[in-house]
């Protein structure tokens, strides 16, 4: 009797062996697994984050990243406060706010859990039309029906933030909430009489439709730039040059904020530092994939950030010299 007791007493510690073998083999496995929340189709934030994961993937072996199809910038940073995903890019003006629970996050619980890396580039709000459309300014928007992207993205925040500046509200705009390829597919069909578009110039749904379809740039006059400004910190005056786009023949005004690399709290010092330092060591062919400038040095990288940078991206940066906040609640 006692035989059998013993001998099934260690047959349970054998099953609970094998079983917590096995859970750390398959930790050990995952470990270095990191998903990344990119945005929409046709947007840089989708075309950085893809180049972003074949260069950490093929300089080192450590790391596997997954690029995560998102809404955008508002979707990443509640996906980043609940581990969801664990890199993402966002725009600086909304990760104020929900870092800080501020604007439109000012009702909502603090979203946090992530710190900063790097400032990547400086997205421009482009108001698209067909060629021919009687829309020549902010003010011809009145009784249209536009896109101002998908629920929850950075565009969608913006884009409502500059109808406000030019006195448009929900009563006077007819709003609709779409990605960049169905609202690129909407104009077209004539579905839609413009589209807001949130991203680094050259846009690659913009840059594509213009190949297909006559379009033109809507510009923002001094005055809406000026009132955005004064209301709104992180805009800043951009101009996207003539030729940018297909039978682009003017420069746009229009107004831009950061696009900030952001990591989660739960990778490793290690990780965030071998990241980083991949990132600036491989700039050029980073560069070579996008349509837009990256412009990245360290120096410029920490610039206008008002949230605390990861400590993996703080080690980093104290080796070329540079001191960076990492104290969580301080700006």
């Amino acid at each position: 009797m006692r035989g059998d007791i013993l001998k099934k007493k260690l047959m349970v510690l054998c099953a609970v062996a094998i079983m917590i073998s096995t859970c750390l083999t398959g930790c050990k496995m995952n470990s270095g697994k990191i998903r990344f929340g990119s945005a929409g189709i046709g947007g840089t934030y989708q075309i950085f984050g893809d180049t972003f994961a074949n260069l950490i993937s093929s300089k080192s072996k450590k790391y596997n990243i997954e690029v995560k199809t998102t809404a955008g910038s508002a979707a990443n940073l509640r996906l980043l406060s609940k581990d969801y995903i664990q890199m993402a890019v966002a725009q600086m003006d909304l990760i104020n706010d929900a870092y800080n629970r501020t604007g439109i996050f000012e009702n909502d619980k603090k979203y946090q859990g992530y710190r900063a890396v790097a400032s990547l580039y400086t997205e421009a709000c482009q108001i698209v039309v067909p060629a021919d459309s009687d829309i020549q300014s902010m003010d011809d928007l009145e009784g249209k029906k536009v896109c101002i992207g998908e629920e929850e993205s950075g565009t969608e925040q913006n884009a409502l933030q500059i109808l406000n500046a030019y006195g448009l509200n929900e009563r006077l705009v007819d709003t609709v909430n779409l990605n960049y390829t169905d609202a690129a597919k909407k104009l077209k069909s004539g579905d839609i009489d413009a589209f807001f578009c949130t991203a680094g110039v050259q846009t690659t749904v913009i840059n594509e439709l213009s190949k297909q379809y006559k379009i033109r740039l809507v510009s923002l006059d001094q005055k809406g730039v000026s009132r955005l400004k004064k209301s709104y910190k992180f805009y800043t005056e951009y101009t996207i040059p003539a030729g940018t786009y297909v039978n682009q023949t003017k420069e746009i005004k229009t107004v831009g904020v950061k696009a900030v690399l952001l990591a989660s709290d739960k990778l490793s010092e290690d990780t965030v530092k071998d990241i980083t330092q991949i990132l600036f060591k491989n700039q050029q062919q980073i560069q070579y994939a996008l349509p837009v400038d990256i412009s990245l040095d360290e120096t410029t990288a920490v610039d206008g950030i008002t949230i605390p940078f990861h400590d993996g991206a703080a080690a980093y940066y104290k080796q070329h010299g540079i001191t960076v906040n990492t104290e969580k609640g301080s700006n």
